[in-house]
């Protein structure tokens, strides 16, 4: 092999890892979303275009123009502000249905990590029984019971992802229970509440924040599907899927009703996915030899 190649190959990344400027890159792509569409919930809070309860039938499918950007829908509501608006209710949705999967998952994870072998599999098997009902099968249950809404939207969303964090935190537990201080710890006899609280948590702190960015991605395409099928926000609650499914039946009319809030639901998406895959190679232990 000669001197040029051995050097080329001594500076290219190994197969199947990127380089630290491409994880430098996915993170910034991936925050500047987020960081768009945070900013973006957050002045409508303060400001919007126009009122999104306002019903104007004179301007009633308005196409873009000064007065309306991205012009208006079947109800005379200006889109840009229907979006703004929207993105409160996606963040919303996603925070809390992150957060109650995170609080039970988390714990439970750990738990199945430091208890004997043979409970951590049962625990598993309970955990793994909550894949077989899908937020879609969740929602449908709870809205029979308490009736549609943001609120069951967010439980249906926040239990089928607990076992995602279930599965994670207890595969990167498992490994710090076996590592030397953990096993000093117990030898001194320490109770177990406190080496999963001071050794255990702080070591998969990395684990939960890239699967949160994760399961975001995922809850903001289930809170947009729910609210499509008539099961997330109601009528007159601003949210992206409930854009898609009024504009539904004007598609070969305005197709721009449903091309908006479906970018939007895309962008948000590809930011969280973007930023959960930067997380990832950058909690990378492996990538520490090329920083």
């Amino acid at each position: 092999m000669s001197r040029l190649s051995r050097g080329a190959e001594a500076v290219m990344p190994p197969p199947g890892r990127r380089s630290r400027a491409g994880i430098e890159a996915t993170l910034l792509v991936g925050g500047g979303i987020v960081a768009a569409i945070t900013v973006l919930a957050l002045v409508s809070l303060v400001w919007t275009p126009y009122d999104v309860g306002e019903i104007n039938a004179t301007e009633r499918l308005a196409t873009s123009s000064a007065r309306h950007w991205l012009g208006t829908d079947k109800f005379g509501r200006d889109v840009v502000s229907l979006l703004m608006v929207g993105s409160r209710t996606t963040l919303l949705v996603g925070l809390v249905s992150v957060g109650v999967a995170a609080v039970i998952g988390v714990p439970l994870g750990i738990l199945a990590a430091m208890v004997p072998k043979w409970w951590g599999e049962v625990l598993m098997r309970a955990n793994d029984l909550l894949l077989a009902f899908p937020a879609l099968l969740l929602a449908i249950m709870l809205t029979a019971v308490h009736g549609q809404g943001v609120v069951t939207a967010m439980i249906a969303i926040g239990i089928s992802s607990i076992p995602s964090f279930a599965r994670v935190v207890r595969s990167g537990a498992i490994g710090v229970m076996k590592t030397e201080y953990v096993v000093a710890a117990r030898a001194a006899g320490r109770r177990p509440i406190a080496i999963a609280l001071r050794h255990v948590l702080p070591n998969v702190g990395s684990l939960v924040i890239v699967q949160a960015s994760v399961s975001f991605a995922i809850a903001v395409l289930a809170e947009a599907a729910l609210s499509y099928l008539g099961l997330g926000a109601p009528p007159g609650t601003p949210s992206w899927g409930r854009m898609l499914q009024e504009g539904q039946e004007l598609l070969f009319v305005a197709p721009r009703l449903e091309v908006f809030p479906g970018v939007a639901i895309a962008l948000a998406v590809l930011g969280f996915n973007l930023l959960g895959d930067g997380l990832r190679d950058h909690f990378d232990p492996r990538l520490e030899d090329r920083r």
